[in-house]
Order: structure tokens, then C-alpha cells, then sequence
């Protein structure tokens, strides 16, 4: 702040007589706040029904520091397949860091912790990422890894969803880490406010579920995918997007009850479904 006073001070020492003083420019602030606020028809965590293939109410808000560091939260309501531990809510806490490449390339790094409050023990987990993100023209592209290391949470404690039903530990304080690959799109359509967008992603880690009967890699490797679109009007987008994976009924089957719509055995909560969401930025 003092160096802003200093320039406007000898600018207008330096002015000839009876010229207008100049306004000083205004510098952008070191911190901003931003945030988003939504609604969902399912909530799908990397193709797999978080919400029972109900609907969801999600939120975030993110303090970013022009260093490139940042803070962030985001939240979601839960509910069917596993027990989540007892808890009906997912808090995410997240940290990193993002600098640029280029003019239009940034790398983005940091850890996601996964909370479930008013869960169980040995729920939570941690994640680190590494993202990295370009453009040219009207596209964006997006590529990245997160890595769980080994922990509790994500071990193999039930070998079959029946025994998670009986609450039968099979291997009681296994420990199991998890990688996640990603590719995202976005084709922004020009003279319209549509942007097309796609995304692929790869799991491979924990085979089976964990000591609440939750998994982020239930069958330990598969394919998810999803292809849409978002609509903007001003703070406001509107997204339609069909959501898959490559778990079949087959593939999941040892996996049930807790693996399944209303955990009672029946349904697929990762197959191929329409995701509405309606999302508010501020």
C-alpha cells in the first residue's frame, strides 16, 4: 500500500502546472473467494452413485492467494451403497498449489482429504493430485493423477458384500492404496453459451470393500466416462452429461448387497445413467 501512495505522489509532482491529476490503476486484490453452489439428479464419484442415484445438494468455496497457493471445501449429501461409516455427509478439504507454464498452459497440485462426519473410524481418506491443463482457442484439455496411499480406509476388510452385511471382517486392518487417471475436454462453441465436454478415467487399487463397506476402486480396476454439455447464463450453468463405467452386473455381483440401489441387492449404481445439474457460481 505504501508503494501505491509513493507512485501517485510523484505523479502528481511530476505533472506540469494545471495539468489534471492522473487516477492511479487499480491493482488486482492478493486474495479472492470464489465459490459454487448446486443441485444434482446422482451423485457420481468417478462413475459409481454416491446418493443411491438420488439427488444431491453440493457446495464449495475455494480462498486463493495471487501466489498461486489455495484452500478449499466442497461438501455433498450421501446416502446407499456401504455405510459411509453412519455418516449421510461427504466434507472434502483441499489444498495445493497452481502455477502457469505458459501463456496458456498451468499445473496444479495438491491433496483432497475425504471426510465423513458423524461417520465410523477409519473412514477418511487422503489423496494427493497432479493436474495439468492447456488451451487453445475455444478447447481446454486436461490431464491427471491422484494417488491414495496405502491406508485403512481403503483395505480390503470384506471380501464379499455379504460378508460386509453380516459384518464379518475378512481381513480386519488391511491397508490398500489407489491410483486414479484422468483425462477431461471442453470445446467451447463459438457464438453460443454451450461448451461440449468429455472426460475418461481409470481406477486401479482396492478390490473389494473397505472397513465400512466403501470403495474407490470396488472391483479394483475399471473405466469411467461421461460426455455432456454445460449451459451459462450469467453466475448460472446448466449441465446434461450420460455417465458410465465399465462395471457390469456381472463384475460387481460379489460385491452386493452393499454394491447395489437401495443395497438390497438388485441394481447396478454404476451403469449408465443421464446426471442433471444445475450449479450456482459466486
Amino acid at each position: 500500500m505504501k508503494q501505491i501512495f509513493a507512485a501517485i505522489g510523484l505523479a502528481f509532482f511530476a505533472l506540469p502546472a494545471g495539468a489534471p491529476a492522473q487516477t492511479a490503476p487499480a491493482s488486482a486484490p492478493a486474495i479472492t473467494v470464489s465459490g459454487s453452489a448446486g443441485l444434482v439428479s446422482d451423485y457420481r464419484f468417478r462413475g459409481v452413485s454416491q446418493s443411491d442415484q438420488q439427488m444431491a445438494v453440493q457446495g464449495g468455496i475455494t480462498i486463493a492467494h495471487d501466489s498461486g497457493f489455495y484452500v478449499g471445501t466442497w461438501a455433498s449429501n450421501l446416502a446407499g451403497w456401504g455405510t459411509f461409516g453412519g455418516a449421510n455427509l461427504e466434507l472434502d478439504l483441499i489444498g495445493g498449489y497452481k502455477a502457469k507454464l505458459g501463456a496458456n498452459s498451468t499445473i496444479d497440485a495438491g491433496l483432497t482429504w475425504y471426510m465423513y462426519p458423524g461417520g465410523a473410524d477409519k473412514t477418511d481418506i487422503a489423496e494427493p493430485y497432479v493436474k495439468l491443463t492447456g488451451t487453445a482457442g475455444p478447447a481446454t484439455l486436461t490431464a491427471g493423477a491422484a494417488y491414495a496411499p496405502k491406508q485403512q480406509a481403503i483395505g480390503k476388510w470384506y471380501a464379499t458384500g455379504a460378508d460386509a452385511a453380516a459384518g464379518v471382517y475378512t481381513d480386519t486392518g488391511a491397508k490398500d492404496d489407489n491410483l486414479y487417471l484422468w483425462g477431461d475436454g471442453a470445446y467451447a462453441i463459438a457464438g453460443t453459451p454451450i461448451t461440449a465436454k468429455a472426460h475418461v478415467g481409470h481406477s486401479l487399487g482396492q478390490d473389494g470393500l473397505g472397513p465400512n463397506a466403501t470403495a474407490v476402486a470396488p472391483t479394483g480396476a475399471y473405466w469411467d466416462w461421461s460426455l455432456g454439455a454445460d449451459a451459462t447464463w450469467h453466475s448460472l450453468t446448466f449441465n446434461l452429461s450420460y455417465v458410465d463405467t465399465d462395471i457390469f452386473d456381472r463384475d460387481s455381483a460379489y460385491l452386493r448387497p452393499s454394491f447395489s440401489k437401495g443395497q438390497d441387492g438388485n441394481g447396478n449404481i454404476a451403469g449408465g445413467t443421464i446426471v442433471l445439474a444445475l450449479t450456482a457460481a459466486f
